[in-house]
């Protein structure tokens, strides 16, 4: 296999470790936080907050090309992370602003959908502005092609990439674990946290902050369309396997890490792009999960199932 062969040759291992690396701790950045967004509910509000980083794309590359393209501000840059990181916490705070008001004017599902429709227009017409006023500068514009924003490209990472997605995601799961009984209780059962008095929308707004530096960072690795996917499938495939919390955390980062080291064989192997090769693993893995027969639901009433709520939220146990 090509992959054992870049692996055993010096040269080429350099170019395969670093992928390997930023892809691992993107994806367990993303599998912890997957396992949430399933039980919440929240996949559409993740292709919300994917999808935003048009607008932050765009936006960076305006104020790069009027700032004479330095090559502080260029494509890959911190500055441009940065102005993505910022543009997509503030849509994910748009987005809870609306999640909070329930019954208003507009559902929460149309409000995401806004947003989404609304970044990705923008983003559209800030990359074509930076390119107008590039050409009218005489300088390059630092865009990036559409086919790497929408599919990524972590054949291309280096390991200042690697560093920056283990750093940030450290960072992401020492939030995560450090609220963890609140941010639990908040996603199993948002009603009865409010009426026990944890701060509902503390917690609402902290988890859509990680999941937009997580999507941000996601997007390294498979694009602006498929990120969303990370926070997904994962998740849900271990929650088809297991309801004990504990049990199906570790078994959505067990996944996520298969299928990106599955995902990178595929696409070195077939010369192929990584992004869509790692998101179809993860689907495989989902659809593999789905042949688990279902358990037969214990006669003893338990707290979760006396509710007689459907749906993964509602039979997960904290075990």
């Amino acid at each position: 296999m090509k992959i054992i062969e870049w692996l055993s040759d010096e040269m080429t291992r350099q170019l395969i470790l670093p992928p390997m690396v930023a892809g691992l701790g993107v994806v367990l950045l993303c599998a912890v936080l997957s396992v949430l967004v399933v039980v919440k509910r929240m996949a559409f509000v993740g292709q919300g907050v994917a999808h935003s980083a048009f607008g932050g794309i765009g936006l960076a590359s305006v104020i790069s090309v009027l700032l004479s393209a330095p090559a502080w501000a260029g494509h890959g840059s911190v500055f441009e992370l940065v102005v993505v990181v910022a543009f997509c916490v503030l849509t994910a705070l748009g987005m809870a602003s609306v999640a909070e008001r329930r019954g208003g004017a507009v559902q929460v599902d149309t409000g995401i959908g806004l947003f989404l429709v609304a970044s990705m227009a923008l983003g559209a017409l800030l990359v074509e502005a930076a390119r107008q006023i590039a050409s009218a500068k005489g300088i390059p514009a630092a865009t990036q092609p559409w086919e790497s924003l929408l599919f990524g490209s972590i054949l291309n990472a280096s390991w200042s990439d690697a560093l920056a997605a283990l750093s940030i995601g450290s960072l992401v799961l020492l939030t995560l674990f450090l609220l963890r009984r609140g941010m639990l209780f908040y996603v199993t059962d948002e009603s009865a946290a409010e009426a026990f008095g944890l701060p509902v929308k503390l917690y609402r707004t902290a988890l859509m902050v990680l999941l937009a530096i997580a999507t941000v960072v996601a997007m390294r690795l498979t694009g602006v369309v498929l990120s969303s996917a990370l926070l997904v499938l994962p998740g849900a495939a271990a929650l088809k396997l297991s309801r004990r919390l504990g049990v199906v955390m570790l078994l959505a980062c067990v996944l996520g890490v298969l299928g990106v080291l599955l995902g990178l064989t595929l696409s070195v192997q077939f010369n192929v792009q990584a992004g869509p090769c790692v998101v179809l693993v993860l689907t495989a893995f989902f659809g593999l999960s789905l042949l688990k027969p279902a358990r037969i639901a214990p006669t003893a009433p338990t707290a979760l199932a006396a509710s007689g709520a459907a749906g993964e939220s509602q039979a997960i146990s904290p075990r």
